[in-house]
């Protein structure tokens, strides 16, 4: 599936005809996911590899999945720095699946990873998938049932909506609630800023100032968020950026946060120095 080397289903069985549907005609590294089924993990294997995999979490506003723009784009980023990468292709919140489908997802995909034997294992995640890895740091809503996963080691967070979807919480006045009733359940359950667990991993936090999609209230809410808990995090606002600018954006100075983040993972040491390749 999008040429990756591996494909898992998370939930054991194989994977049938119709348990992930695309846009039809689209090349790989354009994909989007318009319904989820079963979901599965895409592994991307580096031809150097580092000793360390990332979960790359992908946007789409947790009704569609930008899985080749925000996924297998990220992934192949990252196989050039020597990580592993694993796309998810989580479930969406919605009458089929509930509130906590891709919360579920995300942490079952997590424990695979560490199950195969990566010990080191950060996460990469954008717009709701940045919402999404946030979560991972966060603690798991009381009335849900289900244990937290063990957390990343390591976070890149890019135009995420933290916390201003949820109810109460909003930068526009009056912002109705958004549809299907479970997504909207997921930003009023899930608010990372405000339920982030002590001591978060080390975080890179990127953002556009003028996102006309996700507020850059979202990038401020976190970051101080992440201090305050006594992680450490990195932010960066662009003061001119479209939301969703991934790694295709060319010509404006936000192209550059990749190379930031490289740089950034390279000083917070991840891939610890045990895991590395020698």
């Amino acid at each position: 599936m999008l040429s990756a080397d591996a494909t898992w289903p998370l939930r054991g069985e194989p994977l049938a005809p119709g348990g992930v549907t695309f846009e039809p005609e689209r090349a790989h590294d354009q994909a989007v996911v318009t319904a989820v089924a079963q979901p599965v993990l895409l592994e991307f294997r580096p031809a150097t590899p580092n000793g360390a995999a990332m979960l790359v979490l992908g946007g789409g506003g947790y009704v569609a999945l930008m899985a080749g723009r925000e996924g297998v784009q990220v992934a192949r980023w990252l196989n050039g720095l020597g990580y592993t990468a694993f796309v998810l292709i989580h479930r969406f919140p919605d009458a089929d699946h509930g509130p906590a489908a891709p919360l579920d997802d995300a942490g079952e995909a997590l424990r695979m990873i560490r199950a195969a034997g990566h010990a080191a294992v950060g996460v990469v995640g954008l717009s709701s998938g940045g919402h999404l890895a946030a979560c991972l740091a966060a603690a798991r809503p009381a009335h849900w049932p289900g244990d937290a996963p063990a957390r990343p080691d390591a976070m890149v967070i890019g135009y995420a909506p933290i916390s201003t979807n949820a109810h109460g919480r909003t930068i526009v006045a009056d912002k109705p609630p958004l549809p299907p009733v479970e997504k909207q359940a997921l930003y009023d359950a899930l608010q990372p800023d405000a339920q982030l667990l002590p001591a978060p991993p080390p975080a890179f936090i990127v953002y556009a100032g003028n996102d006309p999609v996700v507020p850059v209230a979202n990038a401020h809410r976190l970051h101080a968020a992440w201090l305050a808990a006594g992680g450490a995090a990195e932010l960066h606002v662009f003061a001119d950026a479209p939301h969703g600018f991934a790694l295709d954006t060319v010509g404006l100075p936000v192209a550059a946060w990749p190379r930031l983040a490289e740089a950034w993972l390279r000083q917070v040491g991840f891939p610890p120095a045990a895991t590395g390749a020698a």
